[in-house]
């Protein structure tokens, strides 16, 4: 199929493959060629799509929509990815990320667009536990955290009612590229409606396992707050945020030990500091009630 996708791209010179999972992800040239899964929902995709082309400076628009093997296709200009330098650097990566999403946040959101794919990400990393053998003791403390979750930290309540916003819905570092020489939000795979929150989430859930450290954490807090984003408060952010940072916590522990255990590989030491992190979150809720 990667040979197809090439042909798709309408460009010469070597093909790259840049993911292989659920998704095939390969650029040629300028332009990169992406494969979504086989049950994507087209109604779905074609909203997210429009909306990304209306998100200029914050999102990157999309080139075009094809259909390759019964498999939606997309095409997108080539941006250029972070590099070690950038994270290392400190400021620009973290900093940008919290002003783009910010004003990703304060953009009114289209009509006919789906709930954003947060929640349903993480209900899907839990169920991939058993499916990828994951040994009971391992999956034990996930799945105790998943059960000690508040309702709208799994069904992404704000997302269905007025008060939803727009939402990137997987947002991570590995979401920024820069083309013609601005920082870009990609991927709107799980652009929608929901809680912004949760776009915060992840980041916050690193800083509470110690993977990201309190510098870093404070840069892009404060580089959203400034921006003017809405979805968590000045004076006390993890009002906001500790119900969603816990959901994402529960979805990177899951999907950490699910990979080890695929690969035949006991947990490293990231998916143990979110096993750890794991086990904290049902003492504390344990000791609430």
């Amino acid at each position: 199929m990667i040979e197809e996708l090439a042909r798709l791209a309408r460009r010469d010179g070597p093909v790259t493959v840049l993911k292989q999972a659920r998704v095939l992800v390969v650029r040629v040239g300028d332009v990169v060629v992406k494969a979504h899964p086989p049950d994507t929902d087209e109604r779905a995709l074609r909203a997210r799509l429009d909306a990304a082309r209306k998100l200029p400076g914050i999102m990157l628009a999309p080139l075009g929509l094809e259909r390759l093997d019964g498999r939606l296709v997309t095409l997108w200009p080539a941006g250029e990815a972070l590099t070690l330098a950038d994270v290392d650097a400190g400021t620009t990566p973290w900093e940008q990320g919290g002003r783009l999403l910010a004003r990703l946040h304060a953009r009114p959101v289209t009509a006919g667009l789906p709930p954003a794919g947060g929640p349903s990400r993480l209900r899907r990393a839990v169920a991939d536990l058993a499916a990828a053998g994951v040994p009971d003791p391992v999956a034990a403390p996930i799945l105790a955290a998943y059960a000690s979750l508040p309702p709208h930290g799994d069904d992404g309540a704000r997302g269905h009612d007025e008060d939803g916003a727009l939402t990137h819905g997987d947002w991570h570092l590995g979401q920024i590229v820069r083309h013609d020489g601005e920082w870009l939000l990609i991927d709107p795979d799980d652009l929608g409606v929901g809680d912004p929150a949760w776009d915060l989430a992840r980041p916050a859930a690193w800083y509470a396992a110690g993977l990201l450290g309190p510098r870093e954490w404070e840069r892009f807090l404060t580089a959203y707050l400034a921006a003017g984003g809405t979805a968590v408060s000045a004076d006390d952010p993890w009002r906001e945020l500790d119900a969603p940072a816990r959901a994402l916590t529960v979805q990177l522990a899951a999907t950490a030990v699910a990979t080890a255990a695929k690969a035949g590989e006991a947990p490293d030491e990231v998916a143990q500091a979110l096993l750890s992190a794991c086990e904290r979150i049902v003492a504390v809720t344990r000791a609430a009630t």
